[in-house]
């Protein structure tokens, strides 16, 4: 069985410029690693697991189905342009790794791409303070966000994630 992911394709087109074009298969990925990386970081282990569970067995309802809508996902689906569009001009197959490029196309520099990760990562961290200050009022709802043990990922309380700017 697959593994439960709180977005998908659909969502990121709807959402961001990620063009209907590109496919689930290489997108799919960084939904995942965003997930893991990202939003674990906020939510912990327990919470997670709960709403991953929840997800795939179709029961996602109230209090966390109001979490996830209303602040994971807008949280997940711009962490996952931060971590898609490095590799959006790149392919690996058989035969090594490839740049893709187009006739009436012009790449984009690596500070363009710098620029466009930067933007959907405050975006992100946006999202990420809403979820914090709505957990600090809501967090008796969600029994699971402060149950983590030995070897789980505890959420952190504060948003860290952005440079520091003298």
């Amino acid at each position: 069985m697959a593994e439960a992911l709180l977005i998908g394709k659909a969502d990121l087109q709807a959402y961001t410029a990620l063009n209907a074009n590109v496919d689930s298969d290489k997108i799919i990925p960084f939904i995942k690693i965003a997930q893991d990386i990202w939003v674990l970081q906020y939510v912990g282990t327990d919470l997670m697991t709960k709403i991953k569970n929840d997800i795939a067995a179709s029961t996602l309802s109230g209090n966390y189905a109001t979490l996830v809508n209303t602040y994971l996902k807008p949280m997940l689906i711009h962490f996952t342009m931060v971590e898609y569009l490095p590799f959006a001009a790149y392919s690996i197959s058989n035969k090594g790794l490839y740049k893709h490029s187009s006739e009436n196309a012009e790449i984009v520099s690596k500070e363009e791409v710098d620029y466009l990760v930067e933007k959907e990562k405050r975006i992100a961290e946006n999202y990420a303070q809403r979820f914090l200050d709505y957990m600090v009022v809501n967090q008796s709802l969600f029994n699971e966000y402060l149950t983590n043990g030995s070897g789980d990922v505890f959420p952190q309380s504060g948003n860290y994630l952005s440079n520091w700017y003298l």
